[in-house]
């Protein structure tokens, strides 16, 4: 679902944006709530849509009430990384779609907004294993830094905010 953003006042912003240090790139998800997002942060870059950002898709499960949903708890992390909603794609697949396109960045320092799975699956890519990204919380307007590099990947920091 392409919804709007719902951003805090250009001032925190602006310290979300100096937080983050120099950026190189802006690299977006095109929906319009990461649009809006990074355009609040850093209205003097040009932004780089990357369509192979966006969300997991969720299917029918889309927009409903976390209540009208099934209860996952039974699942083990490996089942849950497969589980796939009707109509949409596992967060496994998300990793699958996603790694590629972060491993294509280029050399230097990307600022990427995108989405809770997303960051996930960045997650998981420099884990090396998919399932123990699911464990992680992922608020919005936080920032988390994983540093690709040749053969591997390491995580500087997760989940952090500003304000």
């Amino acid at each position: 679902m392409d919804v709007d953003a719902i951003l805090p006042a250009p001032a925190t912003l602006a310290g979300i944006a100096a937080s983050l240090g120099p950026v190189d790139r802006l690299v977006v998800s095109p929906a319009r709530r990461c649009v809006q997002t990074a355009r609040g942060l850093f209205p003097q870059f040009e932004q780089q849509l990357a369509p192979l950002l966006w969300e997991q898709d969720f299917g029918a499960w889309e927009g409903r009430a976390l209540s009208d949903l099934p209860d996952l708890g039974p699942l083990s992390p490996d089942e849950l990384a497969r589980h796939t909603p009707p109509g949409g794609e596992s967060f496994a697949a998300v990793c699958a779609r996603i790694a590629p396109a972060l491993r294509a960045l280029p050399a230097g320092r990307s600022l990427v907004v995108a989405h809770a799975g997303t960051v996930r699956a960045a997650l998981a890519l420099a884990l090396g294993a998919v399932p123990p990204a699911l464990a992680f919380e992922v608020a919005p307007l936080s920032a988390t830094s994983v540093r690709l590099f040749s053969g591997g990947a390491s995580v500087s920091f997760v989940n952090r905010t500003v304000g």
